[in-house]
């Protein structure tokens, strides 16, 4: 089961989102994710040949993306930030523990533990008749965003007796943005780790239906459906997680216990061995060449002796 990437059979919900799903998000085209990631604006995590951004690259890359479409350059931004590293003496600040805005043209930061913008080119904070007039009442008055609802999900994820509130959230976000596949997929994930899979069919069903080539939509359905014993459909939507996400070993594991379920061994055993080459270590390497021992000990076929000439 995966919470953007969450692996099956742990209980950390950490929020991850591959960079097609951030520029789905917010826009952006993969070149300039790619760009941003060069300039190490944002450090997504590398694994399974994907990267993954967490939800505070996500925060990070929507200030980035405001200030690039005021046309500040993407380089005086990192510029900015290594200033207020070097200003402050603090070691690397990731991009989402500062705020970041334009203010007269020129880049300002609000570095950690401060609440007024500082110019780190001309190294002077700015004045209060330059600061923005109250953001926050304003915010405020709009009532609770997608966006705030998400984040309160999120908060409530880590412990068990808080996702029935994280379930509530994520129901108002789906309320109000139903088309973020995300929200969509932590829902399912939460009815799931409740025991409640009939709920998290219907929520991985519904971000199927929003994006039918995300793998992990396709994923997470398939577990659920091998869960509540309906094997055929689960191969079929674990298959296609599988075309979409070849190197996530996980859906191979899956995808063999299903195909051992409809008695398909020879299907079965090529995916044992594809989670062992895309995992040699992982959590259920043991547990894979175990099950591959099994199939090298059926006995051999005894050939046929040659005949002898009378």
């Amino acid at each position: 089961m995966h919470n953007r990437g969450r692996s099956r059979g742990t209980l950390g919900l950490s929020q991850r989102y591959t960079r097609r799903e951030v520029g789905r998000i917010l826009g952006l085209e993969p070149s300039r994710l790619r760009y941003w990631e060069r300039l190490r604006l944002v450090k997504p995590q590398a694994r399974w040949g994907e990267r993954f951004y967490t939800f505070g690259d996500l925060l990070a890359l929507r200030a980035i993306q405001k200030l690039t479409q005021s046309h500040v350059p993407a380089r005086r931004v990192r510029r900015a930030i290594k200033l207020i590293e070097s200003q402050f003496s603090t070691a690397s600040v990731p991009v989402q523990e500062l705020r970041l805005m334009e203010l007269g043209r020129e880049v300002h930061v609000v570095p950690p533990g401060s609440d007024r913008p500082f110019n780190p080119f001309l190294r002077q904070w700015a004045f209060p008749f330059d600061m923005p007039v109250e953001p926050a009442k304003l915010h405020a008055m709009a009532g609770p965003t997608p966006e705030d609802f998400f984040q309160s999900a999120l908060d409530c994820e880590d412990r068990i007796d808080t996702l029935p509130r994280a379930i509530e959230n994520y129901q108002r976000v789906v309320e109000l943005a139903p088309h973020w596949i995300e929200a969509h997929i932590n829902l399912g994930v939460a009815y799931y780790q409740l025991g409640h899979l009939s709920d998290a069919r219907a929520a991985f069903i519904s971000a199927v239906q929003i994006d039918p080539l995300n793998g992990i939509s396709r994923y997470n359905l398939g577990c659920t459906l091998e869960e509540l014993g309906e094997f055929d459909e689960a191969i079929d939507h674990l298959e296609r997680a599988a075309r979409a996400m070849p190197a996530h070993a996980d859906v191979h594991f899956n995808l063999a216990l299903a195909y051992e379920k409809r008695r398909k061994r020879t299907a079965a055993r090529a995916q044992w061995e594809l989670y062992l080459k895309f995992a040699p270590s992982g959590p259920w390497a043991e547990q894979a060449r175990s099950r591959l021992r099994r199939y090298s000990r059926r006995k051999p076929s005894t050939p046929i002796p040659f005949r002898r000439p009378v």
